[in-house]
């Protein structure tokens, strides 16, 4: 785990003490849960579309020329 610091309101810091007492749990905890819950809740997921082309050949990027003129021509 890497510490860092966090900037608080006054009254941010006043309600993250109050509930750290209520909960009888450390602020710094409470700060870890509530980032790890807002990032987590915060991914975003790929459209369904994504893949929907994809071809299954893995050669594509190296011989995109050489498909290209193949299909052209036939």
């Amino acid at each position: 785990m890497k510490a860092t610091t966090v900037y608080l309101s006054e009254e941010a810091t006043l309600a993250l003490e109050k509930l750290a007492q209520q909960l009888n749990r450390p602020a710094s905890e409470l700060i870890q849960d509530a980032i790890e819950r807002y990032l987590s809740s915060s991914q975003t997921s790929l459209p369904r579309s994504v893949g929907l082309g994809a071809s299954g050949r893995g050669d594509l990027s190296e011989r995109d020329e050489e498909l290209l003129w193949q299909e052209s021509m036939s």
